[in-house]
């Protein structure tokens, strides 16, 4: 009942934010996008079910890969990315399995593998969507390498990150965004 009532409350948020962003696109966009290089570093991380990834393979295996930052107790942008995630994997349909969706925490002292795998059955997550978790140090490192290292969890900022298979550039979108700006970067970089 409890997870009903959270998903509640992220789905009338997305309605409160949908007029708004009807009536900035006809004007400008409400995000900012632009091309980065980066280095993640070499890090194995933990996912929601316990097992230890290494970052650069999840990253390198071969599909788009769209990353965020989030954290599983939050009430404000995390919410919203992660919705953004469940409805890219809905209107793919079949071919979610054709881009690897990455959250990293940036509270791994209580997102634990359990709080994790909670978390992704809230948001009704498919298969290729992972939730992972590392030490303090190792997180600390995975966000100054993305350029969205936060000293407290409390300001952080919504940041979307997109890779192209085989590409060192990334293409980055600061600010919350529709389903519809996300198939489109997908698409973009997916080729399709």
């Amino acid at each position: 009942m409890k997870g009903e009532k959270y998903l509640l409350l992220i789905l009338l948020t997305l309605a409160c934010l949908f007029p708004v962003e009807q009536a900035f696109s006809e004007s400008k966009p409400t995000f900012k996008r632009t091309v980065e290089k980066y280095t993640p570093p070499d890090v194995t991380l933990v996912n929601q079910d316990g097992k230890k990834v290494k970052l650069l393979s999840l990253i390198n295996s071969g599909k788009p890969v769209m990353l965020d930052f989030i954290y599983g107790t939050c009430t404000t942008i995390c919410p919203v990315l992660s919705a953004g995630f469940t409805n890219l994997q809905s209107k793919l349909g079949q071919d979610s399995a054709k881009i690897q969706l990455i959250s990293i925490t940036i509270d791994p002292e209580y997102d634990t593998p359990a709080v994790m795998k909670d978390y992704l059955k809230r948001f009704r997550a498919k298969p290729g969507w992972d939730f992972l978790t590392g030490s303090r140090e190792d997180i600390d490192r995975v966000m100054r390498a993305f350029n969205a290292y936060v000293p407290n969890k409390m300001s952080h900022y919504p940041l979307t990150l997109l890779k192209v298979p085989g590409s060192d550039q990334w293409v980055r979108i600061y600010g919350l965004v529709s389903t519809s700006v996300l198939m489109n970067e997908y698409r973009m970089i997916s080729g399709k």
